[in-house]
C-alpha cells in the first residue's frame, strides 16, 4: 500500500528530475532531506512502473528521463497533494473556529497562539476571520489568557482559570 509519504517522495523526485534531468541521486538524497539509498528506491520503481527512463550520459553520469506517464503520474500526485492539503486546511480552520466559540462562551476575545509554521498561520487566519484578537505573550501578566497550542498538526485550547 502507498502512503502519502511515498506519494509526496515520488511527487518531489519527479519535480526534481525535470527541473534536472542530469540531477545525481546524491543531489536529490540532499535536496530531498533524506538518505541516498531511499532515493534509489524510489527511482527504481518509477522506472519499473514506466514513469521514468534512464540514459547513461556519460561513462559514470546517468540523464533521467521522465515518460509521458511519468508526467500524467506527477499531475495526478499533484492533484492529490492539493486535494490533501485543502482538506487538512478546512479541518483545521472548522476545529480552530469550534476552539474560539468555546474560548468567546469562556468570555475571552484575545488567545495567544504557541508554536510556529503553517498550522498557526491557519490559526491566526482563523481568528482575524473570527474577531478573535491574536495577542503575543510579553510578560507573565498576559499570561491569564487562553492558548491556542500548536503540536505538528494539532491545536489544542487551554483555557486559564479567572482570578
Amino acid at each position: 500500500m502507498e502512503t502519502q509519504t511515498d506519494s509526496t517522495h515520488e511527487l518531489n523526485l519527479l519535480e526534481q528530475i525535470e527541473h534536472d534531468p542530469d540531477v545525481t541521486q546524491a543531489s536529490l538524497a540532499s535536496q530531498l532531506g533524506v538518505a541516498v539509498g531511499t532515493v534509489n528506491w524510489y527511482l527504481k520503481r518509477l522506472i519499473a512502473k514506466g514513469y521514468v527512463k534512464v540514459k547513461r550520459a556519460q561513462r559514470r553520469k546517468l540523464r533521467y528521463i521522465i515518460t509521458p506517464e511519468g508526467i500524467a503520474f506527477r499531475a495526478r500526485l499533484t492533484i492529490n497533494y492539493i486535494d490533501t492539503s485543502m482538506r487538512l486546511y478546512r479541518r483545521i480552520r472548522q476545529h480552530v473556529r469550534e476552539l474560539l466559540q468555546e474560548a468567546k462562551q469562556a468570555g475571552y476575545y484575545q488567545v495567544h497562539i504557541a508554536g510556529e509554521g503553517d498550522i498557526a498561520d491557519i490559526c491566526r487566519l482563523t481568528c482575524l476571520e473570527q474577531g478573535v484578537t491574536v495577542v503575543e505573550i510579553d510578560d507573565q501578566r498576559d499570561l491569564n489568557l487562553p492558548v491556542l497550542e500548536v503540536h505538528g498538526a494539532k491545536v489544542q485550547l487551554r483555557l486559564q482559570e479567572r482570578a
